[in-house]
Order: structure tokens, then C-alpha cells, then sequence
């Protein structure tokens, strides 16, 4: 088609691609989460070489790997068809790859597999493939049985032993060794060719041996083969004598041998041609027959031998490592000697597979957006260039329409590309030598912007230093970045800003003002994303008191100052060094805040010091040097220099020669003091401005004192003169008389011209004042210009001496152009160059129309509405800004939040449309859009209610896993809090797990009233991991995911079998047991008292049937218990009780009180005891223990 066009073609083409340059590629960030999220098609990573020999000894593996998103499958083809992977036993695919490995374990022949394969590795959005790959196994076979007759040949005749090696895949390497396996001496008559022969230019009688061997080395088998080996018989005239005298001049050994002129064994003929590809290697061979042995010489038919040309084995070959096109000619070989000449002419064609000039690379576009792939090749022949899609013809791409693509020749143009066309092409260059194939993905990418850097970051910079402040962002279409300062202003570029394409804000000199927070802003059609950047401008670090150089006497104390001034806000550190090295600070040593201290000086610190002022974000450094000098009354021959001091103020100083800009000042050195002045420093103070404050002009060195000064315009200077030497500074010189300098006009620009306005019928227009040093003259005042963008009106110009202008009754948002220039009463400075001002900004007046909704999802709903006319903005445009809020769920009696969200679509198209996102499922959503500017919305747009789709719920609100035995566990949960829809049910899975180790998953679903489940465990010590989910109809929620406590049966055995090992357990039984020994000891003492007690007292008490009347009507309590000893009573050595110190008898009716013999009492208690005895009794009882007990009882 191209070549009915002709010229005419070519040059549309042309155009075209000219104008496709202006479009690039979105370039996508290896930001991890975006990666993650970034859909692509394959892209083929790794792949078998296209010429692949493998070892018939090893497993074939052929590599096939690739990426994309989803993960790629993998398919492959043998010889152009389907190979079916799964049924061949031998071979297997290798997890997420398309590496095939194929295995000869159990048998087989490596052979069978030989062929051509092709890997294809596809997803959603397309299919790569690899290049064809022929698969042959290496190949090394033995040499072939021959019988080799003995090779005879005269003396000085050419010989060639040929060495014919079995063909080999690789071919192998020849080389040609004796019986004793060392290689055969070769040199400027016996050499090997190229084919593995060995030539010999004439024979000698000393060539005689029975053990010329040819070697083939296989490379893959790492295998020799021997051939066999040659006997040569040389047959001279006269008898070889071993012992006669042979040298260089006469090999011969004064034998007659006939010369000859020069023949060629290789190449044979007067011309011969050899064809080679390009970027191989090139070898050109020259052997030639003759007595004497001929030399070789080389030559290039028209022009000299470049660079790149070797010779080897003797100069017989020509040798060029990587041919190319300029390489192509005539080369001659010419053999000499002293007999004649001869030559050959070899000529060479260079060819070229096809390789690379431009090659296709991957193309993210977003929607809407134009793109080019450009395969370019070249070769010899030249190339033909295919292009493939999806591994397809392009031709016969039937499954693919896609209008907004065309293919001219080597390129595929894109025009508006749109979501869906995503895919793989393949660009196949081929001539008679080869072919190349690549691939390049078109991916058509949509995403909201997205902030790649650290959020909230906060940079402290030095005052007056160049700041950047990085803001690196990412969307497609490729969003639009804005910075505002304070979250106010227009945005921030021009003046003292520059706002870089890659979201980077350069402040080009930072000063106190520009402190604050940035905030920058992307913008495209599918929303708005925004980072702030805190910036802190700070005080620099200065050392306001340096350290000067210093002699001190041995023995004394030398201190350097070093006062700093810097930031409060910034800690700084202080560090002294010795001679650049670190200076430790012993107990000698002393630094305070602002010195170093060295007392009892010796030679050892004699050096240069150093005081380090450092803070977080600078530094500043100082130096000065200590001289020790010994003691005058030690040394008296050195009294004469010993008295060094700070040198004398310099005197008389006087200025001549006075100029515009400039004067001569001469001064007369002070006396040095016996240390030679290094430096003078001339100071200055004027009247002006800053009266009586002296500052540094400029110093020189010490062997000046008459200079030239470089002055200010219009200042009244007076200056003195400080002289330094290594002792310190002199102290200042008298004032010399005044001088005023010559006014001029302004020489600087004042910076930080900008306009914009503050209401909607002004422009603000305001700029950086000069330095008080710039005003090179009186009443300095600012000429402002300014007049409407785009028109032919005249200049409105003010001066005034503020530094700033209002300019009123202007129309809204309209631009200016703004130039400055600054004036003083000797002229007008140079003018600033014209920026852009905008005055004020309105409310917008119409608002977007039209507004609807659609694809609505469970999650997202694409906006679409009809923009408004741009002049009815009435300020920069900012975005369309969308309010919306959830009136309601869908499912009953669900309460809702309506607060209302914003979302920003930055679009100038005809037809914009946004995707909103993040939705609730099953909701009632209403909507309206406004257009923004910077400072203010427009009116609403019409309202727009819809109902997202039903989507997956939420998680279950709580799930518990309660184990109360070893044998069951109780499960709970409850339903989500954001159903997204009507529940139909909740769905279980559950599997073992031990360790590492997990077990088969189990399943069970529940009806969406049932919240409890009760699951019997088959062990003790099985655990489970249990992941709940709610299901709509839609699918399966968000997984809450519970696992077991660990209830091991040991510590359920201990919990519930050995409870009297447990410590509250063991108390209580020694309560109890102490307490049932208290009611013993109680029972024990009444019983003691008498065994009778009054009818009358017991009137109310039921009797026993062991119970026994006695005769005075009272009841005798004795049971056969009594004849038992008391439980953990001592027993005696006869059987009885121990008898107590406290006798019972004692309480009892005087004497009759007495024991049994088996040691129980018999007595009886009294009915009444008179008043005394009782009170007896009383007191008894209160001597005894026991009785105290019996009273608490």
C-alpha cells in the first residue's frame, strides 16, 4: 500500500509520527501499592536461548517466565501445534511459570523431544509469547575406524595431514598432540587451518614420527576423541644425521634441497569469496608451500587495515572479532620468499540477520489519550516487519476490533483508546538470516490520583538557602498538581516559586515568611488527592566569636573563644579538633559553652584547632593556631624574639584616587610585635542607615597597605583597618575621614512581583523591597505598569514608595500583564520582566446541568453532567466539586450516617464524566454537583438519587469461640453492622491445626437467624482456626478469622482431676478440720461437767433413743461413744488416757467425780450449786484453758 503511495505517503506518515511525539507514555511508578494494584498484561521476563543444544545426560529444561496482573497461565507449542503438557508423563510445568522440565528417570530418549517450541503466556488483558526455540541435543560421536597407511614425502615437499573430525552438534575443537600427549610445535612452517588440518610449508627430515594425532574436543560431553594416529616417513638424498650441525639459516643441514617458489595449500586459486553475518566473527586463513618457508602479508583493497583486524598462527590468519558493513571488501593474502611471490584474493559479503534500530516498549495510555509503537529493524537483506496481536496476525484479528488502532508499516498508531483495549502485540522482523520478536503491552490505565510520598512531612531548611519541597504523585489520566501555601492563593509558581512537572516546588531563597504548611494537590477526572509539607525556616549557624591564633608560654593556660549564634528552636553540638582529628577531652582539657580551655600548655599541643558548630539541617567551622614558646628565663639566646603580642593598630590612613564606585585607602602598618602581620581587614560604618554600625568590607593580605575599595552607590563610608597576625587581632585603627560615593540609578530588580486579587474588583500587586545598600540613591520609590492581557490598551502606571499597589474597579478574574521597575532621584532602574496577575475571583453564576448517574455498582456510579460555560466561573477554575450522602439503607430498621462527603473532578472536556467511589452497597444515595473556583461554589446542579446494588456484607460484629470442657466448643457471633444487603445466611469453615500443620477444611452454613454453633472436638488437644463470613446474594462477606485456645489435656487434668492439690482447697479443709477439732474439745468439756442435766431444761429438745433416764429424773447422755478414747488423744502405755495437769475433778461435787476404767468420766452434774460454788467455779474457769473454750462455746 505504502508503495502505491510513494513519496506522497511517506511524507503523511511523517507528519503524523511528528505529531504523535508531542504524546508520551504515562510512565508508572515502582511504587509497591500501585504495582499491586496495577492491572497489566504478560510480559515475557525469561526465556530459552532461540538455538537451544542440551546434554543428552541431563534433564531437558526449557525456561519460559513472565509476569502481569492477574498472574499469567501458560501454554506451549511444538513444531506449530498445541502440546499437551498433561499427558506426557516426562513432562511437567513449573508452579506460577511456563517452565517445562522434561525427566529421563524412568527411560526415554532425549531425542524424541527435539523440535520447536513456542511458550504463550496470557491473562485477561492479552497474550505474550516467547521466540521460536529449536530444542537438538548435543551430539558427539566417535570417530570412524580407518586404517591410515604411512604418509611418505620427500624432503622440502608440502605436506597436509588431514584431520576430518566427526561432525559434532556443537562442531568440536580440533587440536593435534603426540603419543606423549603434548601438543605438536607449530611455528611459521607447521601450523593447523582453520578445518583442524595440519600444513606443512616443507618438510624436514627431523618431521619423521610415527605420532600425528588429531584431537576432537566435545564441549557439551567434556569428551576427546583421538584419531588415529599418522606415521610420516620424510625420504631425504643424502642420510639424516641427527648429530649435524642445523640452524635458522640451514634447517636442511647443508643437504641439497631444491627451492620453490610459493603455492597456496589454502585457499587454493587466485581468488576465492567468503560470505559472514554481522556482529560473527571473521577468519581469513593464508598457508602457503615453498622452500624457503614463505612469509604471509596481508593487504585490504583500498585502504589500510583498521584497528579491529588480528593476526594469528603466524600471520597465516586474519582475524576480526565482530564484523560489520564497513568490514565488507577485497583482503589479499600475499606469500613470499626469496625464490618469488604469489597472492590470493578473498572477497567478503557481509549480510545481517535482523536486529534492532527502535524496538516497540510497553504503552500505558489512559482513556482518551493517543499512542504510537514503533518497530524499527534493520538487516541485510532488509527486514519485513509483521505485527501480532495476542500472538495473532494483526490482519486476521477478527476477535479484536478496535477502530481507534492503524498499522502504517512499521508503526501502530493509537488514536482515543478506551477501557477494554488493553493487549499484547508482537512485532516479528524476518529475512533470509533470522528473525527478532519482542513484545509490547498497550495497557489503557484509569486511576485517581495517589500521593507516592511520605505524608505530613516536615522539612526544616537554613534562612536564604534554595528549598525544594517534593511532592511525588501519580494518576491516569496524568493529574494536574497545585501547590498553595496556607491552603490559600491561586497556586504557587512564578516569582521566587517554580513548580516542577514531577510535583517538586523549588523556593529559590527561603526567608521567615515563606514558613508554613504547602499543600499540594492532584487533580484529574477521577478525582482529587492531596499531601501537605510543613516547612520551618530557620536562623543559620554562625560563629559570631571565632578562635584566634595564639603563642602562649610553656607552662601557661591558652583559651580559644568560640561563641555561636543559631536558632532557638535547633540544639547544636560543639566539637573541638586537633589538626582535623578528633580532640579528646580529658581531665586537662576543658570546653565550656563558648571555649576551650588548655592549661599548663606543652609542645604536645602546639597544632591547629578547630571548633565544629553543627545542627540538624548546617554547620559552620573556625580555626586558629597554637604556637608554645619556651620560657624566657630558660632559653636567654632566644630573649630577643621571645615577646611576640598582637600587632599595633595600623595609622594614618588616608584615601586617594576617589572614583564613582570605588577610593584608594593607604595605611601604615602598626608594630608586629615580633609576629609577622597575615592579614589586614577593612571595616566600614555609614551614616545612613545603620549609624555607627562598623562591618567587614573586604580583607587582604598582610604585605598590602594601599587597596583599592569596591563601594556602594550612595553611601557615606568612613573606615578603619584591623591588622592579624598568629597572635591574635590588633585592635582597630582611627577612622579615616568620610567619603561619599556618587548617587546612580537602582542596578537590582526587586523580586516577588506578583498580582492577584483579594476581592472580586481589585488585583493586589505587591513585590520585595530592596536592600537598603541597593537604593544607590535618595527617595526611592517603585514605578508600577500594568494594563489587560491580550489587548492593545495603553500602560497604567503608578509610583509609589510602599511595597505594594491595589488596583480597583477592574472586572473579575481577568489577566494582567504587571512589569517594575525601581526609581530614585538619579534615574530609573531596569525594568522587571512582564508576568501574569489575575484579579479577583465571584461566586460562579450557573451551575452544572444535566446531572445523572450510571453503571451504578454496589460500590462506585460514574457521574456524568454538562459542563458550564467557562466565563461563568468568574475565577480560575478548580474543579467540579460533587456533595453526596446516604440517605438510607436498604435494610430495614438500619440506621445510617448522612453526613455529607465531597469528592473533586478536574475536567475541561465537552462531555466529563468522574467515577465516584468508596459507596455503601444497598444504599439510597443522593447527589449534586457545584463548580468551584478558588475561592468560591456555584450554585447546586439539580439533585440525583440512587440506589447502589447489593453487595458482600461486612464481617460479623463479634465471633467468640468459648470452650467451657475438652470436649466441646461453643460458638457466637453476631450479624454485621453494614450488611450491604439482605443476609441470607452466614457460611463456617473450620480445619485443624497443629504448628505449621493444618488439616482439611470443613464447612457448614446457617440459616441468618442462627448466631451459635456447638462443635464437639474428636481429642482433647485438637485445635481449630475458624473463619466466619455473612453471605448476601451476591457472595461471601469479609472474613473474621478466630482460632482455639490452646486446652492441652494436661492442664484440663489438673483443672478438674487434681483439685486437693490446689491451694484454697487445701485452707478450707484445714477450716474445717480445725473446726470440727474445736466442737470435739467443746463436746468433751460438757460431757467433763456431768452426764445429767434437769427434764426442765430440756423440756424442748427431742429425745434420742440412746438416751438413758436416771433415777432423779434427770437424762444420762452416755452412749457406747464413751467408751471410745477421743480422736487424737495420746493413749497411754496400759490403754488409758493421759490424765490431764487440770484435773476434771476439780469441777466436779468435790471428790465423787471419777473415771471408768476405760478412762471415761462417770460423774454426774449437779442440779443447783449454790451461789459460792458457782462463784468458785468461775474463778477456776478462768485460770483454765479449757473452761475458756467451753465459755466461748
Amino acid at each position: 500500500m505504502l508503495a502505491q503511495g510513494g513519496p506522497w505517503a511517506l511524507s503523511v506518515i511523517s507528519l503524523v509520527l511528528l505529531l504523535w511525539q508531542e504524546v508520551s507514555a504515562i510512565n508508572v511508578p515502582l511504587d509497591s501499592k500501585i504495582q499491586q494494584d496495577l492491572k497489566q498484561p504478560p510480559t515475557i521476563m525469561k526465556q530459552s536461548l532461540k538455538d537451544y543444544i542440551v546434554d543428552p545426560r541431563d534433564n531437558i529444561i526449557i525456561e519460559c517466565e513472565a509476569k502481569g496482573n492477574p498472574v499469567p497461565t501458560f501454554s506451549w507449542r511444538r513444531n506449530g501445534k498445541f502440546f499437551n503438557v498433561g499427558k506426557d508423563p516426562r513432562v511437567t510445568m513449573r508452579k506460577r511459570s511456563g517452565t517445562l522440565e522434561i525427566s529421563f528417570r524412568s527411560g526415554g530418549r532425549p531425542e524424541d523431544y527435539e523440535g520447536e517450541y513456542q511458550c504463550f503466556a496470557s491473562n485477561d488483558f492479552g497474550t505474550a509469547l516467547t521466540s521460536k526455540i529449536l530444542l537438538r541435543v548435543s551430539k558427539s560421536p566417535l570417530w570412524p575406524k580407518e586404517v591410515l597407511e604411512p604418509v611418505v614425502v620427500s624432503e622440502g615437499s608440502p605436506l597436509v595431514l588431514a584431520c576430518n573430525p566427526p561432525p559434532g552438534l556443537p562442531p568440536p575443537l580440533t587440536f593435534w598432540m603426540d603419543s606423549g600427549m603434548m601438543p605438536i610445535t607449530q611455528d611459521k612452517r607447521v601450523s593447523m587451518g582453520l578445518n583442524g588440518d595440519l600444513y606443512f610449508s616443507n618438510v624436514l627430515a627431523k618431521d619423521s614420527h610415527t605420532d600425528y594425532s588429531c584431537n576432537a574436543r566435545f564441549l557439551f560431553t567434556h569428551t576427546i576423541q583421538q584419531k588415529n594416529p599418522f606415521t610420516l616417513k620424510v625420504q631425504t638424498k643424502e642420510p639424516y644425521n641427527d648429530t649435524s650441525s642445523v640452524n635458522s639459516t640451514d634447517p636442511y643441514g647443508g643437504r641439497k634441497v631444491a627451492e620453490t617458489t610459493p603455492n597456496f595449500l589454502s585457499p587454493t586459486g587466485t581468488d576465492s569469496s567468503r560470505m559472514v553475518m554481522r556482529g560473527e566473527k571473521l577468519k581469513l586463513e593464508c598457508i602457503a608451500s615453498g622452500v624457503p618457508t614463505p612469509s604471509i602479508k596481508w593487504f585490504k583493497k583500498g585502504g589500510d587495515l583498521n584497528q579491529k583486524v588480528k593476526l594469528d598462527n603466524f600471520n597465516k590468519t586474519l582475524r576480526i572479532d565482530s564484523v560489520s558493513e564497513e568490514d565488507a571488501g577485497e583482503y589479499m593474502c600475499m606469500a613470499n620468499n626469496k625464490i618469488g611471490s604469489i597472492r590470493h584474493s578473498i572477497y567478503v559479503q557481509v549480510k545481517a540477520a535482523p536486529y534492532w534500530l527502535v524496538q516497540p516498549s510497553n504503552l500505558v495510555l489512559a482513556p482518551d489519550e493517543n499512542g504510537l509503537l514503533v518497530c524499527r529493524a534493520n538487516g541485510k537483506p532488509k527486514p519485513h516487519i509483521q505485527w501480532l496481536v495476542n500472538g495473532e496476525p494483526i490482519e486476521s484479528d477478527s476477535s479484536l476490533p478496535n477502530p481507534s488502532r492503524s498499522v502504517a508499516g512499521d508503526t501502530i498508531m493509537f488514536r482515543s483508546v478506551q477501557i477494554g483495549s488493553s493487549a499484547v502485540y508482537q512485532c516479528n522482523a524476518s529475512n533470509d538470516h533470522g528473525y527478532l520478536l519482542t513484545n509490547a503491552f498497550v495497557s489503557i490505565l484509569d486511576m485517581a490520583p495517589r500521593m507516592l510520598g511520605p505524608k505530613n512531612q516536615l522539612i526544616k531548611v537554613i534562612e536564604n538557602n534554595r528549598t525544594f519541597l517534593d511532592c511525588p504523585y501519580f494518576g491516569s489520566p496524568l493529574p494536574e498538581l497545585r501547590w498553595f501555601k496556607n491552603g490559600q492563593g491561586s497556586g504557587l509558581d512564578g516569582g521566587h516559586y517554580r513548580a516542577y512537572n514531577n510535583g517538586t516546588l523549588e523556593i529559590k531563597r527561603a526567608r521567615a515568611e515563606d514558613q508554613g504548611t504547602y499543600t499540594c494537590v492532584a487533580s484529574n477526572i477521577l478525582g482529587t488527592e492531596e499531601n501537605q509539607v510543613r516547612l520551618e525556616v530557620k536562623e543559620p549557624t554562625r560563629i559570631v566569636r571565632a578562635p584566634e591564633h595564639q603563642s602562649a608560654i610553656r607552662g601557661t593556660m591558652a583559651r580559644f573563644d568560640c561563641r555561636v549564634k543559631s536558632d532557638l528552636t535547633l540544639p547544636i553540638t560543639v566539637t573541638w579538633l586537633k589538626d582535623d582529628k578528633p580532640l579528646s577531652l580529658g581531665s586537662r582539657l576543658k570546653k565550656d559553652e563558648d571555649s576551650l580551655s588548655i592549661p599548663n600548655v606543652h609542645e604536645g599541643d602546639e597544632g591547629t584547632y578547630t571548633c565544629t558548630v553543627r545542627t540538624e539541617i548546617d554547620q559552620d567551622t573556625a580555626s586558629a593556631r597554637l604556637t608554645v614558646l619556651e620560657d624566657a628565663s630558660l632559653s636567654p639566646s632566644q630573649s630577643s624574639v621571645l615577646p611576640t603580642d598582637r600587632p599595633d593598630s595600623p595609622m594614618d590612613l588616608e584615601l586617594s584616587d576617589p572614583e564613582a564606585r570605588s577610593v584608594r585607602l593607604t595605611w601604615i602598618p602598626g608594630d608586629d610585635h615580633n609576629s609577622p602581620v597575615t592579614l589586614f581587614v577593612v571595616q566600614f560604618e555609614e551614616d545612613g542607615w545603620q549609624s555607627g554600625k562598623w562591618q567587614n568590607l573586604s580583607s587582604y593580605p598582610g604585605d598590602l597597605n594601599s587597596v583599592i575599595l569596591e563601594l556602594s552607590p550612595f553611601v557615606n563610608y568612613q573606615f578603619r583597618v584591623i591588622a592579624v597576625n598568629s597572635v591574635g587581632q590588633s585592635l582597630p585603627s582611627l577612622p579615616s575621614q568620610r567619603y561619599r560615593t556618587s548617587g546612580a540609578p537602582p542596578d537590582a530588580i526587586p523580586s516577588g512581583l506578583k498580582g492577584w486579587g483579594t476581592r472580586k474588583n481589585n488585583m493586589e500587586i505587591s513585590w520585595e523591597p530592596l536592600l537598603d545598600t541597593e537604593r544607590n540613591g535618595p527617595y526611592l520609590r517603585y514605578s508600577v505598569w500594568w494594563r489587560r492581557k491580550d489587548t492593545r490598551e495603553e500602560w497604567s502606571n503608578v509610583t509609589t514608595v510602599e511595597t505594594k499597589h491595589i488596583v480597583h474597579d477592574t472586572e473579575t478574574y481577568v489577566p494582567y500583564e504587571i512589569k517594575l521597575q525601581a526609581v530614585n532621584d538619579f534615574g530609573l532602574g531596569r525594568e522587571s520582566n512582564i508576568i501574569i496577575g489575575y484579579s479577583g475571583e465571584d461566586k460562579p453564576t450557573a451551575p452544572p446541568t444535566d446531572l445523572r448517574v450510571s453503571k451504578i455498582d454496589s460500590t462506585k456510579v460514574n457521574v456524568h453532567w454538562t459542563p458550564v460555560d467557562p466565563s461563568t466561573v468568574l475565577g480560575e477554575f478548580k474543579e467540579y466539586r460533587v456533595y453526596y450522602w446516604r440517605e438510607g439503607s436498604m435494610v430495614k430498621g438500619l440506621r445510617v450516617n448522612k453526613e455529607k462527603r465531597t469528592k473533586g473532578f478536574y475536567s475541561t472536556v465537552a462531555q466529563p464524566t468522574g467515577i465516584l467511589t468508596d459507596l455503601q452497597p444497598y444504599s439510597h444515595y443522593r447527589i449534586y454537583m457545584v463548580v468551584a473556583n478558588n475561592r468560591y461554589e456555584g450554585p447546586p446542579s439539580n439533585h440525583v438519587e440512587f440506589r447502589t446494588k447489593e453487595g458482600v456484607p461486612e464481617a460479623p460484629k463479634f465471633f467468640k469461640i468459648i470452650q467451657r470442657s475438652t470436649d466441646v466448643i461453643h460458638l457466637e457471633w453476631d450479624k454485621p453492622l453494614e450488611p450491604n444487603g439482605i443476609l441470607i445466611g452466614y457460611k463456617l469453615k473450620y480445619q485443624t491445626v497443629n504448628g505449621s500443620r493444618v488439616g482439611p477444611m470443613q464447612m457448614e452454613s446457617f440459616l441468618p437467624n442462627v448466631t451459635t454453633y456447638t462443635l464437639r472436638l474428636p481429642e482433647r488437644a485438637v485445635r481449630y482456626k475458624f473463619y466466619m463470613a455473612a453471605l448476601t446474594q451476591v457472595g461471601a462477606g469479609e472474613v473474621y478469622a478466630e482460632e482455639s485456645p490452646h486446652f492441652t489435656n494436661e492442664a484440663y487434668s489438673k483443672d478438674q482431676v487434681d483439685i486437693a492439690t490446689q491451694g484454697w482447697f487445701i485452707g478450707l479443709m484445714c477450716a474445717i478440720a480445725l473446726i470440727i477439732l474445736i466442737l470435739l474439745i467443746v463436746c468433751f468439756i460438757k460431757r467433763s461437767r456431768g452426764g445429767k442435766y434437769p427434764v426442765r431444761e430440756k423440756k424442748d429438745l427431742p429425745l434420742d433413743a440412746v438416751d438413758q433416764k436416771g433415777e432423779d429424773g434427770s437424762f444420762d447422755y452416755h452412749s457406747d461413744e464413751d467408751n471410745k478414747p477421743l480422736q487424737g488423744s495420746q493413749n497411754s502405755l496400759d490403754g488409758g488416757v493421759k490424765e490431764s495437769d487440770d484435773s476434771l475433778v476439780d469441777y466436779g461435787e468435790g471428790g465423787d467425780g471419777q473415771f471408768n476404767e476405760d478412762g471415761s468420766f462417770i460423774g454426774q452434774y449437779t442440779v443447783k450449786k449454790d451461789k459460792d460454788e458457782t462463784e468458785g467455779n468461775e474463778s477456776s474457769e478462768a485460770t483454765s484453758p479449757v473452761n475458756a473454750i467451753y465459755s466461748l462455746a
